[in-house]
């Protein structure tokens, strides 16, 4: 191999290994937009029963995560699922860790079963945490809805980031412990 050739093959994977990682962590541009300048901070994948579901990645404004400050939380689900059961299960999990009031849980529910899509397979979901408002929720490069009550937003991403989380190793793995 030349010395020419050489440079080209060693610029050429220079540049892969340099832009990859840039374009492959990126949150969708609407999202963006509501929260500019965020970083990933950790990531992990959930499986059920030795199948994944989804792999789960925690993107922040700051220096690091906090229920105080805005946080996305992206799911890219690797199976089919009904938006209802999503919604379901997400109540179901508020519910286990005793987040919200029967009528609350009630209502939240509610709001999940008409913003909650259904997902296929390479689907992605994102939550957006605005602290004091509430969560935006967006998928294929548009917002799918909002739940606008800061007490659902704290017990919806408590599911993943809370202490009580029935996954301690993704929670970890969210918060780049692992």
């Amino acid at each position: 191999m030349s010395n020419r050739s050489r440079w080209f093959a060693a610029s050429f994977l220079f540049f892969w290994l340099w832009i990859l990682p840039a374009t492959a962590e990126r949150l969708p541009a609407l999202v963006q937009g509501a929260l500019p300048q965020a970083r990933l901070v950790g990531q992990g994948s959930l499986t059920w029963f030795g199948f994944q579901v989804y792999d789960a990645r925690l993107w922040v404004k700051g220096r690091q995560w906090s229920f105080d400050a805005p946080f996305a939380l992206e799911l890219r689900y690797a199976r089919s699922i009904p938006g209802e059961r999503l919604a379901e299960t997400s109540a179901e999990e508020m519910r286990r860790m005793a987040l919200g009031s029967e009528e609350q849980l009630l209502r939240w529910l509610a709001a999940m079963r008409r913003i909650f899509p259904d997902v296929a397979a390479g689907d992605r979901l994102i939550g957006v945490h605005l602290p004091g408002d509430g969560v935006a929720f967006y998928s294929a490069g548009r917002i799918l809805g909002s739940i606008p009550d800061a007490e659902f937003a704290r017990a919806f991403f408590a599911i993943w980031l809370d202490e009580r989380t029935r996954r301690p190793e993704l929670r970890a793995a969210l918060l780049g412990s692992q």
